[in-house]
């Protein structure tokens, strides 16, 4: 066993060398995780090449804008049919107007029945009878429809100006 001393001392001063090799190596790995997490970089903006940017930006614009043109067309027709509303109540407006004087002014006029429409005003006719007056209130009331009558013909004429004008001007644009 003489001749095995030598190699077993050997071995022992490699084992201590092992074991100081692995020692040493713990102290430079027993740090590693931490330096891993360290090191690792963490990427919070991507960068993306120009020409991919472009790309995207005219994506986004190419699917905004026709909904942006058609909501731009929803709300002009909106406002156009707003438009037609209110000229055809401003003329609605007009016209009851209009009826509610020509009621007033054929109140004022029925007054007695022995009277005359002499230029617009009222006089007393003596001698007249009461058929020639009965008629001639008939004729008056006659004439302030057809009057009535007239006035909301001219504002319906008006209002279709108005409403065919606006629409040759939709179809110009």
């Amino acid at each position: 066993m003489a001749s095995l001393a030598p190699a077993v001392s050997s071995l022992r001063s490699s084992l201590s060398l092992l074991d100081s090799s692995i020692s040493i190596l713990d102290e430079g790995v027993s740090d590693f995780p931490r330096l891993c997490k360290v090191l690792q970089t963490q990427q919070h903006f991507e960068l993306l090449p120009e020409p991919t940017l472009r790309e995207a930006q005219q994506s986004l614009v190419d699917e905004i804008v026709p909904a942006i043109n058609q909501l731009m067309s929803t709300a002009e027709n909106y406002v156009n049919q707003l438009g037609r509303k209110e000229e055809s109540l401003k003329a609605r407006s007009e016209l009851l107007e209009g009826r509610l004087n020509s009621n007033r002014r054929s109140s004022s006029f029925g007054g007695g029945s022995q009277s005359i429409r002499n230029g617009g005003r009222l006089s007393q006719a003596p001698g007249l009878g009461d058929t020639k007056m009965l008629e001639m209130k008939r004729i008056q009331q006659k004439k302030e429809r057809l009057q009535y009558a007239l006035e909301r013909l001219e504002l319906q004429s008006k209002q279709r100006e108005r409403e065919l004008r606006k629409s040759m001007a939709i179809v110009r644009d």
